[in-house]
């Protein structure tokens, strides 16, 4: 037996143990419930972080304790293994892709598996396989078949010297590129999208069927897909037959539209501009072509744009109005053209004011319409307006629509315009189609070839996948590398045999995401691309761990693609994930130099030599102290393989565990790590201790003394607290304090010799089982237990046990202490008085005195008011 608790031989022993065992296989066993914990999977990086760490945990605590409640449990890993990191290696490092990723995928299953999680790794999977992308390639035909891929022309971010498409996060604040430093363009490519559009209603509408998810991610969501209710309005245009259509939520403001703006890339921006304002508009466009779409759409950027010469009617007046262009409205959203209503709208009034458009009020606050001259507000001029009135009113300046409140002019509004054929009713949605295309190389190749003849033909199912080749060049310039393998590129027509081309262009990497928990189901198929039927019984996800940066984007692809699927008959289910568990982030202590700006203001806690009194070092300057989410630039980053090969797995579980509920921000403290640390070396001792002492066979004992009934009662009160906490609402931190709780209670324990002594290191270490898993484990072995901790049923509480013989009475005179009486627990308040009355100690404050007032509070105390 090992005296002294040592956590690295521990947990070697036990990890290599439960390998060989199979301990953490899935079991397929039909007959229990199923349930399916799922972390979100990492990119393959190279080292884990303190935040994989959360995650990981928190999921594998919540897989262990749902096998000792009796189910069969899915806890796979995988690797979301495309992206422009491995590309930027290749590029940086001379490392092909495939060789950088494969090897930092080793070597984080190597740290993982320390963390003793109990991953069935036999469902590992890893997006850039052949074996899975074949998949995503089928998934992508299936969507092409549907009609929910196509093809259209798209403006993308591009750099002008490396001659790339860029990522709008590769594009920094100034609109230049992350690699090369040049000012990128906006330019028109042919890519492809989804149609994630076309299930916008439902995607909203079954928000309503997700109680397990944070109401914040479902707002995110819902204010993403951006459902808004208004009308299509077409404005003449003076001297052609085309019209100009815009969208609007505030049909009530019409009447109040002193120009339209369109995007410089609408179509109809060259037709509109008269032949004296050519020049200038060709130089606008041409320099709003340099800009990225977050410079464009800035709040704090001036909104600029200059007049087209041509005009516009507004339909319901009759009226010629200006057309402009303008660089904040962009042809990809909505119309690609916008009415300007200054009077109603900040953003049009801050145009208007900078451009000294007119400005007409047709809204007015309610309060204000009996005093209102309308004469002196039909017109304003630049200066006689502040701000715009954007909330609802009554409605002026607007023709037979005067005096109706706006709510209620704006369906009279709209009915008017349907009448007169003008404008319609129509439901729209901020959520655009998904652009999915991607001129890299390392991605899902878009398995579709491109014939003269025959146009996009799908690559046929018996060739997938279409494999990356291996013989490619990474320069960082230019188009994807794929476009210059020639030979990967010329292929005949699979309908006709002409000369034809692959497509070059590779899959967003959120496509990987969007179905990989699909494939854990059913991870070696090579077969299909799930079998429907093991998908069906696992699926949907019952909690998914994961970091709210996923909020929006992953979490509603993946809803998304799961509705197309099961569309297709593939699944029967509508939502993946039943549950949803965001937890928070790690914090790092940093300090902070307000006078400096960019990376130079975070100065690592290492550097500062005082931290009473923190100086920058170079300055002298005085330093702010802070936590802050952990990371290089801040210098404030702790990596676990320091953390475990100072105290162990168990003690950093126990730690990210206690510090704080799982989806708040934990801060690092090292001190509280020691805590943890010696919380498990008490619980070592006990244990030991226990063991180390000759056990009797105790005959059973139908009355148990007092301190037995008072142990009982803490080992129960730990089984029902920590289950209540565990489940529910995943109070991680709730749950350590009773596994406290109850360590001191075993340890201040008269009845050591006792059976119910017994129960409670059982207990102790049962419940500490999900959390710990290796010290618990070394443990219940040493109990002379010969099965695995992890395989023994979650502990049921006793009613019976909870209900104690006896309460402390806290007995006061005046309101302030005098005795503490231990009286019987079920006592009424004459009975509690009467105890109190005879108690020695509180005989001596009241002799003699007055009683005016007994106040008796039942299982609290008892107060003496006396003169």
């Amino acid at each position: 037996m090992e005296s002294r608790y040592n956590p690295a031989a521990i947990e070697e022993k036990w990890q290599k143990t439960w390998t060989e065992q199979g301990l953490d296989k899935t079991v397929t066993d039909s007959s229990k419930p199923k349930y399916y914990a799922l972390s979100m999977f990492p990119y393959p990086s190279g080292s884990l972080h303190m935040g994989h760490v959360r995650n990981y945990t928190i999921t594998d605590v919540i897989a262990r304790l749902k096998r000792m409640q009796g189910y069969r449990v899915l806890h796979p890993m995988g690797w979301d293994a495309f992206g422009l990191p491995a590309e930027n290696a290749a590029i940086d490092r001379g490392i092909p892709p495939a060789k950088w990723t494969y090897e930092n995928m080793a070597q984080m299953q190597q740290q993982l598996k320390r963390l003793g999680l109990s991953i069935d790794w036999d469902c590992e999977l890893a997006t850039c396989s052949p074996d899975y992308y074949k998949w995503t390639q089928w998934i992508f035909l299936q969507f092409l078949t549907a009609g929910l891929a196509y093809q259209k022309e798209a403006a993308v971010n591009w750099d002008p010297i490396d001659q790339t498409v860029v990522a709008n996060e590769q594009v920094d604040s100034e609109g230049r590129s992350w690699r090369s430093g040049a000012k990128v363009e906006r330019k028109l490519l042919r890519q492809w999208f989804l149609k994630i559009t076309d299930y916008a209603e439902e995607l909203l509408n079954d928000l309503n069927k997700l109680p397990g998810w944070p109401e914040r991610v479902k707002l995110m969501q819902a204010n993403w897909i951006g459902k808004s209710t208004g009308a299509y309005l077409e404005f003449p245009i003076v001297g052609m037959e085309e019209k100009i259509g815009v969208y609007t939520t505030r049909p009530d403001t019409v009447f109040g539209v002193s120009y339209v703006v369109l995007a410089p890339e609408h179509p109809l921006t060259k037709r509109v501009t008269t032949q004296e304002r050519e020049a200038e508009v060709a130089a606008f466009i041409q320099e709003v072509s340099n800009q990225s779409e977050l410079e464009r759409t800035a709040e704090d950027k001036p909104k600029r744009g200059i007049p087209t010469g041509g005009k516009a009617i507004n339909p319901f007046t009759g009226e010629e109005i200006p057309i402009w262009i303008a660089d904040y409205v962009l042809y990809e959203y909505g119309t690609g053209a916008v009415m300007g209503v200054p009077a109603h709208d900040a953003r049009d009034f801050k145009f208007a004011k900078e451009q000294n458009l007119p400005i007409k009020v047709v809204i007015v606050p309610p309060d204000n319409v009996e005093t209102l001259d309308a004469g002196n507000v039909e017109t304003l001029d630049a200066t006689s307006l502040h701000q715009a009135y954007t909330e609802p009113g009554i409605v002026i300046n607007s023709s037979q629509f005067d005096g109706m409140a706006s709510v209620d002019a704006k369906q009279a509004i709209v009915a008017y315009a349907e009448q007169q054929g003008f404008g319609k009713a129509r439901v729209q949605y901020r959520l655009r189609d998904w652009l999915i295309s991607r001129q890299r190389y390392w991605g899902a190749p878009i398995p579709v070839i491109h014939c003269p003849n025959c146009g996009i033909v799908p690559v046929p199912e018996e060739d997938l996948p279409v494999q990356l080749p291996e013989n490619v060049e990474f320069s960082g310039r230019g188009p994807s590398p794929l476009a210059k393998i020639e030979d990967w590129v010329n292929v005949p027509c699979p309908t006709c045999g002409t000369p034809a081309k692959r497509e070059t262009d590779t899959m967003d990497t959120f496509i990987d995401s969007s179905w990989y928990f699909l494939r854990f189901t059913d991870a070696k198929n090579d077969q299909q691309v799930f079998d429907s039927a093991k998908t069906n019984d696992w699926m949907p996800v019952d909690q998914y761990v994961g970091g709210i940066e996923h909020a929006i984007l992953h979490l509603l692809y993946s809803r998304f693609f799961t509705k197309v699927l099961r569309d297709r008959g593939l699944l029967n289910f509508d939502e993946p994930f039943q549950r949803l568990l965001t937890q928070g982030m790690v914090q790092g202590l940093t300090y902070l130099n307000p006078n400096k700006s960019g990376k130079d203001k975070w100065i690592p806690s290492y550097l500062v030599s005082n931290p009473d009194d923190p100086r920058d070092p170079q300055t002298g300057e005085p330093l702010q102290r802070l936590y802050a989410t952990m990371s290089k630039s801040k210098g404030n980053g702790v990596a676990p393989e320091e953390v475990i090969s100072k105290y162990g797995v168990d003690t950093a579980r126990m730690f990210i565990l206690f510090k704080a509920p799982p989806e708040k921000d934990l801060e690092w403290d090292e001190a509280d790590v020691e805590g943890q640390f010696r919380f498990l070396n008490r619980v070592w001792r006990l244990v030991t201790d226990f063991t180390a002492q000759p056990r009797e066979v105790h005959n059973q004992q139908t009355q148990l003394s007092k301190a037995e009934k008072d142990l009982r009662r803490a080992i129960h009160i730990a089984i029902k607290e920590a289950t209540e906490d565990v489940e529910g609402e995943y109070q991680f931190n709730t749950a350590v304090s009773e596994l406290m709780k109850l360590s001191n209670a075993l340890a201040d324990a008269s009845c050591k010799d006792s059976p119910v002594y017994a129960e409670g290191i059982e207990t102790l270490i049962v419940l500490l089982a999900p959390f710990a898993p290796h010290i618990a484990e070394e443990l219940w072995q040493q109990l002379g237990n010969t099965e695995s901790v992890h395989k023994q049923a979650w502990l049921k509480y006793d009613e019976s046990a909870l209900v104690a013989d006896e309460i402390t009475l806290v007995i006061q005179v005046n309101g302030k202490k005098r005795a503490d009486l231990q009286v019987p627990a079920q006592a009424n308040k004459a009975e509690l008085e009467k105890y109190a009355r005879e108690s020695e100690i509180v005989q001596r404050f009241i002799e003699g005195k007055e009683i005016r007032k007994v106040i008796v509070v039942p299982g609290k105390l008892v107060n003496f008011v006396v003169g």
